[in-house]
């Protein structure tokens, strides 16, 4: 941040009685940080252009030193590649004179700082500052131990730091894997990532018989797989960041975990990435190698079962014991777009943490608007440009809609060079309108949200100085360009700011329900971290996978439910170490019922239009895995539940066989409202009245659980009975909850409540959906 003027009068004034009441020889120095911005000579400097940058700095400090020798004798480092600034030794007053000068945007102690995560496991409650307090289930679950954690995703960076083995046993005797190198020799898996297969006829086969040798790899070029396997099961890796953002310990959820990556997705054809033939056949292999976890932040439109091989995949694996975890989608906020809807996958939707990347758009007005950005470049210190619409920079052939979007070739140079261009989030892709602005000759670009997108904003490693705000904000910006003759603004250096509120909210792109395809089942089930999360990645591709992007880093920021995705699998894989003989529905129950449903301001969670969010955009709530590794009750289900649940949908025995492998006779007629899950949804509220049964298992110590109820608007709720005495772990009970309308006219729309069941340590909470037939 930058001193404002009468603070730095009062700075060089504290500063200069202290030196006239300190004798000379008593007056000490402190190393500080001198940062200038960014420097001039791009992104891939020359080595004459690394010295002359660090000559600028010896000739600038030697104005205030005296000499450039005393300069160079107090210089600890020059930063002379992208960071434009040094560290040197200096006395206060020096400190105070140098930061009074007009290059420059900062002057600050060099002061010892804690490392911090990549954050989202602090704000998980797994760390505290880097300090693992004794009750986290990092801890308790040994950090997920030889936990196998398999990825179907683009595959794998084996050299990245995220999965070195260092440290770690020998393999575990239980996998059966292979490292599917024989086409890429300098493709290595060691004692972390164990495994690694790619699968590509399905993929070929519908790119019309293509045949590529860099086919033959599970090496990762895109960078999504990198990232997800990373975060679910990485290893410690300490000064983690992206372009110095962000900086602090990388991990997974479970950093000692085994991982192994399947390789199902390949470059877009016609939009699609990762095809059905080669999904299947990956489940297939790595239900054999011995997976415990499978992470898949993959999914298409909802649809059937039997036509989505994510949900045949997934239920042969949950019938071996494997946790399939999946996204829920980035088709939001529109109502039913949640994907991966089947009731024997753990469906995961995103949302923010308390960290933000922010940067600042000054208007010429004076107002100041909040935005985030990852551009390492910077504009000049508190140097203001010209601000100009894209709708006002159209070229002559493009149209208005067009050129608000910033979209390729609608920009006319003339009309942008030398200006901040102001563009419109939606349709292509945001780092891509920052480089259509940069194209132009835009010196930054301000992203705007739409109204649908409200305050979700992302920070991306743009091309140029850039600031991506919310759409209020980008409304008093078009407002002030539109009041002003000659518009102007600055865009100020992101800097990492960590404790932000409120935290969590829904990401807009966030997919939501109600399940479209069976509404009894309440989707997505859980929310979890899944914006601006730093992880590892490629350095196949840039952090913005555009091909003009050159750069290369190790870590980078993404957002997507695929992010929020894999950390839900680094906590069950925790869970599995834990107790490794709990079933997948046991494991998903115990993060459900155990979520919460609150802010850091504990408020009730927003949607990105700061509006309250319900069970279709959150499922149980935000997880909680310190609480989750203790739930005291869980709602079980085993595979023969999961058949009856396919003959209440009406499916036949023949395709039923198909699950089960065996023949399989339907016991008796259930309510698919009555299937033992662990949220409540009534779509149909017919005849005024429903009961619905469910069966708690204990998992606990013995104790009494009774029953609280936050009933939905317009509908009233009794439990029978209210009390329920375990005795032993294993013990299960049963109770029946009565829903019904209190008025002929009530939850004509969705309404919603929650069950707690509690035993005054433990809180078993479940969500209850309910409308009105």
């Amino acid at each position: 941040m930058r001193l404002s003027g009468a603070a730095l009068c009062l700075l060089s004034f504290l500063l200069l009685i202290s030196l006239l009441l300190s004798p000379t020889f008593a007056i000490k120095k402190s190393s500080y940080i001198v940062y200038l911005g960014a420097h001039s000579h791009g992104p891939e400097p020359s080595s004459d252009d690394l010295d002359r940058a660090a000559e600028s700095h010896r000739e600038f400090l030697g104005q205030f030193l005296g000499s450039s020798d005393n300069a160079k004798e107090a210089i600890i480092y020059s930063y002379t590649r992208h960071i434009n600034g040094f560290a040197a030794t200096l006395h206060d007053h020096e400190a105070a004179q140098i930061a009074n000068h007009p290059k420059v945007v900062s002057v600050f102690l060099n002061q010892g700082r804690k490392l911090h995560t990549t954050r989202s496991w602090n704000f998980l409650g797994l760390e505290n500052d880097g300090i693992i307090p004794s009750n986290s289930i990092w801890k308790k679950a040994r950090f997920g131990q030889d936990t196998i954690i398999g990825n179907l995703d683009t595959g794998v960076w084996p050299e990245s730091a995220s999965f070195s083995d260092e440290g770690m046993g020998t393999i575990p005797k239980r996998w059966r894997g292979l490292c599917q190198n024989d086409k890429d020799a300098g493709f290595h898996c060691n004692r972390k990532l164990i495994g690694a297969r790619y699968f590509y006829q399905g993929y070929a086969a519908a790119k019309a018989g293509l045949h590529n040798s860099s086919f033959h790899s599970p090496r990762d070029t895109e960078g999504h797989g990198t990232h997800t396997l990373s975060t679910a099961g990485g290893s410690f890796v300490e000064g983690a960041s992206v372009f110095g953002f962000g900086n602090g310990t990388a991990k997974g959820g479970s950093p000692k975990a085994r991982v192994a990556a399947y390789k199902v997705c390949w470059p877009p054809v016609d939009g699609n990435e990762c095809f059905d033939a080669d999904i299947m056949a990956a489940f297939d292999v790595a239900i054999h190698d011995g997976v415990d976890v499978l992470s898949a932040s993959l999914g298409g439109s909802p649809t059937h079962f039997f036509n989505d091989s994510l949900s045949i995949g997934s239920f042969h694996a949950v019938k071996h014991g494997i946790v399939v975890v999946c996204s829920a989608g980035n088709s939001g906020p529109a109502d039913g777009t949640v994907s991966n809807i089947s009731p024997w996958q753990f469906t995961v939707g995103a949302s923010t943490m308390d960290r933000q990347f922010s940067t600042y758009v000054v208007l010429g007005n004076k107002k100041r608007l909040k935005g985030q950005s990852l551009s390492p470049k910077a504009l000049p210190p508190n140097k203001f440009f010209p601000l100009i619409s894209a709708v006002d920079a159209k070229a002559a052939n493009a149209s208005a809609e067009d050129a608000f979007l910033c979209k390729a070739g609608t920009l006319d140079h003339r009309k942008v060079k030398g200006k901040i261009l102001v563009c419109l989030r939606g349709e292509n892709s945001r780092v891509e309108k920052g480089q259509q602005a940069a194209l132009a000759g835009a010196v930054g670009m301000v992203l705007a949200n739409n109204e649908l997108t409200g305050n979700e904003i992302i920070a991306d490693p743009h091309v140029l100085p850039a600031s991506h705000i919310n759409f209020t904000d980008g409304v008093a910006v078009f407002t002030y360009i539109n009041s002003t003759e000659s518009p102007i603004a600055y865009i100020t250096p992101s800097t990492t700011e960590l404790g932000t509120k409120p935290a969590p909210f829904m990401a807009a792109f966030s997919s939501k329900g109600p399940n479209t395809i069976i509404p009894e089942i309440l989707k997505p089930d859980i929310t979890a971290p899944g914006v601006s999360v730093i992880a590892a990645y490629t350095e196949a591709q840039g952090p913005t996978n555009q091909v003009f992007d050159k750069r290369r880093i190790q870590f980078n920021s993404v957002s997507g439910t695929s992010m929020s995705c894999p950390h839900v699998s680094g906590i069950v894989g925790l869970l599995k170490t834990l107790y490794p003989d709990w079933s997948p529905a046991a494991i998903r129950s115990a993060i459900m019922t155990t979520a919460r449903r609150r802010d850091n301001s504990m408020e009730t969670i927003l949607n990105a239009s700061y509006s309250k969010a319900t069970p279709f955009s959150y499922g149980a709530g935000h997880v909680r895995p310190n609480r989750a590794m203790d739930p005291g009750l869980v709602y079980d289900l085993n595979v023969n539940d999961y058949l009856n649940f396919l003959c209440a949908l009406g499916y036949n025995q023949t395709l039923i066989k198909m699950f089960s492998e065996k023949p399989y006779t339907c016991l008796k007629p259930i309510s698919l409202t009555n299937f033992n899950y662990p949220s409540i949804t009534v779509p149909k509220l017919s005849a005024g009245s429903i009961t619905v049964t469910r069966t708690l298992k204990n998992v606990g110590p013995p104790g009494t659980y009774k029953a609280r109820i936050q009933k939905p608007a317009g509908i009233s709720v009794s439990v029978k009975p209210n009390s329920l005495n375990f005795g032993k772990v294993g013990e299960e009970k049963t109770f029946k909850l009565t829903l019904k309308a209190e008025t002929s006219g009530a939850a004509r729309d969705y309404a919603f409540g929650e069950l707690t069941w509690s035993d005054a340590k433990h809180f078993v909470r479940s969500p209850i959906v309910v409308k009105a037939a």
